[in-house]
């Protein structure tokens, strides 16, 4: 199927919007990631949320690059950083959460845990081809 003019100037153009975006997300990214050492620096201490902080700007880093590689977004990806994230807050607000809310946290990790185990079976059995 061939494309009109239109078409490819509209791909270029949503493909320019496109990188302004995850350069945007990364320097975001980048800034908050030193704003939290700064922090675990002046209180001289690193905890665990710190640490699991850290690790969500670095799997968001690792998304954006992986994304650059490939051009493609990898559906994983957001699913780790949504069980770090869930993670994390049933790390910090343990204290401050009723039985059912951390086991509706602990669900929803478990959930999307099943989900990375479906999409990993899936592309390992039903691959993509080179051209798709």
């Amino acid at each position: 199927m061939r494309q009109n003019r239109f078409t490819n100037h509209a791909i270029t153009v949503l493909g320019i919007i496109e990188y302004i975006g995850l350069a945007i997300i990364t320097v975001a990214t980048i800034i908050a990631g030193a704003h939290e050492v700064d922090i675990m620096v002046n209180a001289g201490t690193v905890t665990l949320g710190d640490l699991l902080l850290m690790f969500l700007y670095l799997e968001i880093l690792a998304m954006v690059g992986l994304y650059f590689k490939s051009g493609r977004l990898p559906i994983r990806f957001p699913i780790y950083i949504a069980i770090v994230a869930l993670a994390r807050y049933l790390v910090l607000d343990m204290k401050n959460l009723d039985e059912y809310r951390i086991l509706g946290v602990t669900a929803a990790i478990l959930l999307l845990t099943l989900a990375v185990l479906v999409i990993r079976y899936g592309h390992t059995r039903y691959a993509y081809e080179d051209n798709d």
